[in-house]
């Protein structure tokens, strides 16, 4: 058993009943093609990988960016050594290897976790589902609806793009080491939104600048960009109160000609 790597922020898993319930998790039905590219970030030692590769509907290459993981990797299967990959997946490009809709899994470091969801948001129309092992609070958060005080922006922004499941929470004890926190898995699935009302870019920048202020009204965290086209409904509320549509309108209002 290889030490875990802070720096990397490591924690094994090591339990395997919690491994093949992640795998089932798993919804290939969604595709339109038998054969469905999965992704996994961060490999590890191989516990989930086993899972992935048993499903005979996934195509599945791992990532793993600690160069000592990737031996014991390939030892452990032997005739999947070519979709073993020494890669970073904040720094791979999805566009130029991809040209169909793919899958995401993976026990996520919790300390890139929001990265890889901005990036998942950047490549939204590649990225159709993610099952992502996170810390419970992260994913508490993004599944939040509106209106609750630990909705922010990462819960506007995903769910304005895909439908989300908390499915289960997960104990520290099926970590090498264990980790100071819960856990929890979560799944991401694309919806039906391709095209926003807005422009997109004005959407985030609005949605940003009004979570900067979370304690304040909308009046108040939006005052440099108001204008007398916003409806007053919005204005006494805080951002926690408003739904991703709720969103798309205001932004719609403040750069609306």
């Amino acid at each position: 058993m290889l030490k875990a790597k802070k720096r990397l922020g490591q924690h094994f898993l090591i339990d395997k009943n919690i491994c093949r319930k992640i795998a089932s998790e798993i919804r290939t039905e969604n595709f339109d093609y038998q054969l469905v590219e999965c992704l996994e970030i961060g490999a590890g030692q191989g516990i989930l990988t086993e899972f992935l590769f048993e499903n005979k509907n996934l195509d599945v290459k791992t990532f793993e960016i600690d160069a000592e993981c990737i031996p014991v990797l390939q030892n452990r299967f032997p005739d999947k050594k070519e979709k073993i990959l020494f890669l970073d997946f904040l720094t791979y490009n999805i566009e130029n290897q991809h040209i169909k809709p793919f899958i995401l899994v993976g026990n996520l470091p919790y300390n890139i976790s929001s990265q890889i969801f901005f990036k998942v948001l950047e490549h939204k129309n590649m990225v159709q589902e993610c099952v992502f092992m996170i810390q419970k609070e992260v994913a508490q958060r993004i599944a939040a609806p509106a209106g609750n005080k630990i909705y922010g922006i990462l819960s506007v922004f995903l769910q304005t793009f895909y439908n989300i499941e908390y499915l289960f929470s997960v104990s520290p004890n099926v970590f090498l080491p264990p980790p100071a926190v819960q856990s929890a898995v979560i799944r991401l699935t694309r919806n039906e939104t391709k095209t926003l009302k807005c422009e997109e870019k004005k959407f985030f920048f609005v949605v940003k600048t009004a979570f900067n202020q979370r304690r304040k009204m909308l009046r108040n965290s939006l005052k440099s960009i108001l204008n007398e086209n916003v409806d007053e409904k919005y204005l006494s509320l805080r951002p926690e109160n408003l739904t991703f549509s709720d969103f798309i309108d205001l932004t719609c209002q403040i750069f609306e000609k």
